[in-house]
């Protein structure tokens, strides 16, 4: 098929790379606009830029889909297809009628569960057992069209957002050549999604990273995991030069002393045991802010002992 390709993050890149591979005409790759990325702030194109300059492919940037200029030219590009992973930018009906067969995403959750924009992270927030990638004919509203494939991953109880996204391009990178294939052939069947189990996964918010000690450690544990490796759950580290801001990045349901009487965040041991409202959670890596990631063994080193530390 002739296909637009529109995408910016790793996860799409990867799958532009497999709809290469599948012999598809690529007619144009969308992203969104350079921008300023990282610590230094450097000007960098996007991973779907980055992969659509290594095969050679025609790459475009517009600011605004809905600019009437950027849908005639999108219209004039006579696609079979579009193809949308993680672009960034909405959608209208002069778009999305374009193509002959019309626009297809790739979604990282099971619909109608999660949509929106953090399907990944709220699955693992939610304590979601399962979770997959789905793609399904593109519709004005959010998420809301019939599903054309799906490939199911079991969510491990070690899995951080970063992990389970791994998982899920791999699966995706299998799922959409397959999909494509049958759309092309007249032989996919769509299906309806029904407004049972509807949930939505909003953008996380740097408030909403903060831990709440108070809260139970298997909510803690959850938060933690599905907010890394970003935006990072954090907490305040109390320093004689005042609180500094920490990233948990990786944890696990604390196996050690009963919390007792203590107050949530107080460390009950040495080993970064923390209690929390109920039960306890082990931090396991950690970041300060503006530093690197540290196991949590190396993290220790310096800190007050157990006795005198308590997280706020």
């Amino acid at each position: 098929m002739r296909i637009a390709f529109m995408g910016t993050p790793v996860f799409a890149a990867r799958l532009l790379e497999e709809v290469a591979a599948a012999g598809h005409e690529i007619a144009a790759v969308y992203t969104q606009p350079q921008k300023p990325r990282g610590r230094g702030q450097t000007v960098r194109p996007t991973p779907v830029q980055e992969a659509a300059e290594r095969l050679g492919l025609e790459v475009r940037a517009p600011r605004s889909m809905r600019d009437p200029e950027e849908i005639a030219a999108f219209a004039a590009l006579d696609l079979d297809a579009a193809v949308v992973v993680a672009y960034g930018q909405i959608l209208k009906a002069g778009v999305l009628d374009a193509p002959r067969l019309g626009c297809f995403n790739v979604h990282a959750s099971l619909l109608p569960r999660w949509r929106g924009a953090a399907p990944i992270q709220r699955a693992i927030m939610a304590g979601d057992a399962v979770t997959g990638v789905q793609v399904m004919r593109m519709s004005e509203g959010l998420d809301e069209g019939p599903v054309l494939s799906t490939a199911r991953v079991a969510i491990e109880a070690d899995d951080t957002a970063g992990t389970l996204h791994d998982k899920l391009m791999a699966a995706a990178a299998v799922l959409l050549p397959e999909t494509l294939a049958a759309i092309a052939s007249g032989r996919a069947v769509e299906t309806p999604q029904v407004e049972d189990g509807l949930t939505y996964a909003k953008k996380i918010t740097a408030a909403e990273a903060r831990i709440d000690w108070s809260r139970p450690a298997v909510e803690v544990d959850r938060m933690i995991r599905g907010l890394s490796p970003f935006p990072g759950a954090w907490f305040e580290l109390p320093t004689a030069k005042g609180p500094v801001r920490v990233k948990a990045l990786l944890s696990r349901l604390g196996l050690g002393p009963e919390t007792g009487n203590a107050v949530p965040g107080e460390a009950l041991d040495d080993g970064l045991l923390i209690a929390c409202g109920e039960g306890a959670v082990r931090l396991l890596r950690l970041q300060r802010e503006g530093k690197t990631a540290q196991n949590a063994e190396d993290f220790v080193r310096g800190l007050p002992t157990a006795d005198d530390l308590r997280l706020l």
